[in-house]
């Protein structure tokens, strides 16, 4: 036993030392004179373990918030029969069913949707995430901002979903899309929000001001919630662009500011009631920059400014530039409508514009100016002085036109309804939809037209 202790000692002495000569005689340096020193760096640094926040974000309070809200909305409507089809078929295809989402926004039952969910529906059955049925009112749609309002009654208050302020929305953001697509009710998905103001159509005269996102929306999902991570409402999904007629990354909503405006007008007037600056403009593009010599690169140009609106009393101009409304940076045409479609008549706004490069301020009041939906169009009066600059006795301004009266474009003059000159939007309500026989009207070049319609 002691020999091997002898051994072992004489072995870590002997280790040792050869370990200490070769510290003590090996260099680079001593090896190759000319070689290099080697550099000394020093492991010290800064770390920031504040600046990101490496926990995961979590759903699960959002969506348990969320979800009790929303409903499932069951559209039974009339449609067109083919008699062929009918007896090839051995069924009564008359009636149409069509499916989507809503979200409840009052414990009394108020339900907000899209107009197109309910479109042309003579029943309608909500359906809650409780699986209760309710059969539904219908209080009254916007079809421009594609928004409706429907009410179902209870006996006890219902879940539903607070309004947040879309306008403090941030691109980045996460947020949560619940509806039924395809039946599959209560369906959550999740995404961040890609863009803001976006314009799906900027040809269609619409104002159009949606959020977009990534988080996957289908067929169904229409009509129901888009919500941030504390589960408050921020925008009713309504749209997808896609090739294939499925989720391709994008979906877009309406924001919570200007559904929530247009829910309330609905309860309320049953009509929406639009506060205007009384303007005319375009946004600010690089061909604009160039053909009108600009000096900014972004903001909405004024091209004309409507007589004895509010832009015109705070003495707003034409080659204006819009660049803020109540510190909201406007850089499109959409920044502008999104905001301003949020407001109600007799709110006042600042407005921040650049005159040939100077920065002004103006407070400016929103008026109404009275409008109807006639046959997909919206239709507004003339004032008496612009009846007498265009030399009419009567007639109606056309100031947007639907995919089923594309022939007539907006600015043309609308004069006659089954024979019957038209002197205030008032007259266009005694009219049956389904019994126009014909429409006269001037287009905006000042030649008239006539449209007339066979019935069967």
């Amino acid at each position: 036993m002691k020999a091997i202790l002898k051994i072992s000692l004489v072995s870590l002495i002997s280790s040792g030392l050869t370990f200490m000569f070769f510290i003590s005689f090996y260099s680079p340096e001593k090896l190759d004179p000319k070689a290099e020193p080697v550099p000394v760096v020093p492991i010290n640094f800064s770390s920031s373990y504040n600046a990101i926040n490496s926990a995961p974000t979590d759903f699960v309070l959002a969506a348990n918030k969320s979800i009790g809200a929303v409903v499932h909305i069951k559209n039974t409507a009339n449609g067109s029969s083919d008699n062929y089809l009918d007896y090839f078929f051995g069924e009564d295809r008359r009636a149409r069913v069509g499916t989507g989402s809503g979200v409840i926004v009052s414990p009394d039952g108020y339900v907000l949707t899209n107009n197109h969910v309910i479109e042309n529906a003579t029943k309608l059955e909500v359906t809650t995430n409780d699986n209760k049925r309710y059969q539904a009112t219908l209080i009254a749609t916007d079809p421009t901002t594609d928004i409706a309002v429907l009410k179902i009654d209870t006996d006890k208050p219902l879940p539903y979903l607070y309004f947040a302020d879309s306008n403090q929305t941030k691109i980045g953001e996460w947020v949560l899309a619940i509806g039924n697509p395809f039946n599959l009710n209560s369906t959550v998905t999740a995404g961040i929000i890609s863009a803001k103001s976006r314009d799906l159509n900027a040809r269609d005269s619409k104002s159009q001001s949606y959020i977009q996102t990534d988080a996957a929306v289908n067929m169904g999902n229409s009509g129901g919630a888009l919500v941030n991570t504390s589960g408050e409402l921020i925008g009713i999904n309504t749209a997808i662009t896609s090739m294939s007629g499925g989720f391709e990354g994008y979906s877009f909503a309406i924001p919570s500011n200007i559904a929530r405006k247009v829910f309330e007008d609905l309860v309320e007037f049953g009509s929406v009631k639009k506060g205007l600056i009384g303007i005319f403009g375009t946004p600010v593009t690089p061909d604009l920059v160039d053909s009108e010599n600009l000096s900014l690169l972004e903001g909405v140009y004024i091209r004309e400014v409507q007589k004895g609106m509010g832009a015109e009393k705070a003495g707003l101009k034409e080659e204006d530039i819009i660049t803020k409304i109540d510190d909201i940076q406007i850089k499109t045409f959409s920044d502008l409508t999104g905001y301003i479609e949020s407001k109600h008549p007799g709110d006042r706004v600042t407005v921040e514009y650049y005159r040939k490069g100077e920065a002004k301020t103006a407070v400016v009041t929103l008026e109404v100016i009275n409008q109807v939906r006639f046959m997909q169009m919206t239709i507004e009066n003339f004032t008496a002085e612009e009846k007498k600059e265009r030399n009419l006795d009567y007639g109606l301004r056309v100031l947007e036109s639907g995919a089923y009266m594309y022939e007539i474009s907006p600015n043309s003059v609308l004069l006659r309804v089954n024979e019957q000159p038209l002197n205030t939007i008032d007259d266009l309500r005694k009219f049956d939809r389904n019994n126009i026989q014909n429409l006269e009207y001037l287009s905006p070049n000042g030649e008239k037209e006539r449209i007339s319609f066979r019935r069967r």
